[in-house]
């Protein structure tokens, strides 16, 4: 079995509240962006026509998750980036299409359920040489400007059993998972709806692995506070999701993580959330990176329903992170007549030295994104990053990333 695990975050002593569609994770998991992608929204354009025609097919949905329990949905996501300066390539574009589901096998009218997630993707490049993925590197950046925007091909993201126990209280699964679905998330972490940099779409001092095998746990010990832990894969591959059971058992290079944190209620979870998360990794022998460690800490707190201002900071010690230590604060705003969001991020980081030597000089970022729902099932989302001191391009001292993203759910 291709397997690893994910737990999840925060459904415990909610879970009945929402039990239609388990929800694993932060706003990144799949079944939140199923529940999000079902959900109404206001938009800009109505095209009634076209949305009477599609009708049958959302209703077939609806009534498929209410009489088996499963709930799927696909999406397909543009995304161009190009940069006033750069090294190399200077321009990239990309094209991800991904299908995922969950499906409630055992217990749905129980307090102890269980559940299968699937995910996978196919990542290509469009018409460019480079994905976007990838500019960072280009430019000289420490750092991603675009987070899972890469030309990977097919990859299979999500494979994972969970398993609830003591009336949705405890929590474990085990199977296959993106670690950063549920490792020190907040309201704003989605990649594929809000900001695209490493640095406000995780955290770049955290070494988080690439999709492999791995086990984790999520318990609420009262209403309002959780412990959440486990282990994955340092060596996973996506692209060969066979060989992460392979080199989970035999190399047992491991990501480790116990994260301890607060939220207001289930309802705003990631956007009512103050938490404190503690990491180590082993060290990886065959890819030559040291052992390491670190800490994080993530507030964010919703006020009147339409502001979401955040402060984010995290240290590390050695692991391979991009940086070891970064602070960024920003804010949120969503619109009230339309399912609208303006995002606004500013990051100081400090360059990694065990990663790419020292005296490099500390780097600065912004990121601005406006996502405009234009349709229930399709946005569009401008977004502006400035990146002040690349520490690996001595030739500038500021260099302007352009992007425009689409997606359409379906």
């Amino acid at each position: 079995m291709t397997g690893l695990l994910v737990l999840g975050l925060f459904q415990a002593t909610f879970a009945q509240q929402d039990a239609a569609v388990p929800q694993l994770g932060g706003p990144n998991s799949v079944g939140t962006q199923v529940k999000s992608d079902d959900e109404k929204k206001q938009s800009t354009y109505r095209f009634e026509d076209f949305t009477r025609r599609f009708q049958p097919y959302y209703d077939f949905k609806a009534r498929v998750n209410d009489q088996y329990g499963l709930a799927f949905g696909a999406d397909y996501n543009l995304l161009y980036q190009g940069a006033n300066e750069s090294l190399g390539e200077d321009d990239a574009a990309v094209g991800v299409l991904r299908f995922f589901g969950t499906w409630t096998v055992l217990g749905r009218d129980t307090g102890n359920p269980g559940s299968l997630t699937i995910k996978f993707e196919n990542r290509h490049r469009l018409g460019t040489d480079i994905a976007p993925q990838a500019l960072a590197g280009e430019i000289g950046y420490v750092g991603v400007t675009a987070t899972n925007y890469s030309d990977a091909g097919w990859i299979l993201t999500n494979l994972y059993w969970q398993q609830s126990f003591n009336d949705n209280g405890f929590e474990l699964g085990v199977g296959i998972v993106d670690v950063t679905d549920y490792v020190n998330v907040y309201g704003l972490v989605n990649p594929w709806t809000d900001f695209i940099n490493l640095t406000f779409s995780t955290d770049p001092t955290i070494p988080t692995p690439s999709q492999g095998m791995g086990v984790a746990m999520n318990a609420m010990i009262t209403d309002n506070l959780y412990v959440l832990a486990g282990l994955s894969d340092t060596n996973g591959d996506p692209s060969d999701p066979g060989d992460s059971f392979d080199t989970f058992f035999n190399d047992r290079e491991y990501f480790k993580h116990v994260e301890v944190g607060w939220i207001s209620s289930f309802k705003h979870r990631f956007k009512d959330n103050i938490h404190l998360t503690a990491w180590q990794v082993d060290e990886r022998k065959t890819a030559q990176v040291a052992d390491g460690w670190g800490v994080a800490f993530s507030f964010n707190k919703l006020l009147d329903d339409r502001w979401l201002p955040f402060a984010r900071f995290g240290y590390s010690d050695g692991g391979g992170a991009l940086l070891e230590r970064s602070l960024s604060v920003g804010l949120g705003y969503f619109a009230n007549t339309k399912s609208d969001t303006l995002g606004v991020g500013l990051n100081w980081g400090r360059p990694a030295e065990e990663t790419f030597g020292p005296d490099l000089e500390d780097q600065y970022t912004a990121e601005v994104y406006y996502r405009m729902q234009v349709h229930q099932h399709t946005s569009i989302t401008p977004n502006v990053q400035m990146l002040v001191n690349p520490a690996l391009n001595l030739q500038e001292d500021q260099i302007w990333v352009i992007g425009l993203r689409a997606r359409v759910s379906f």
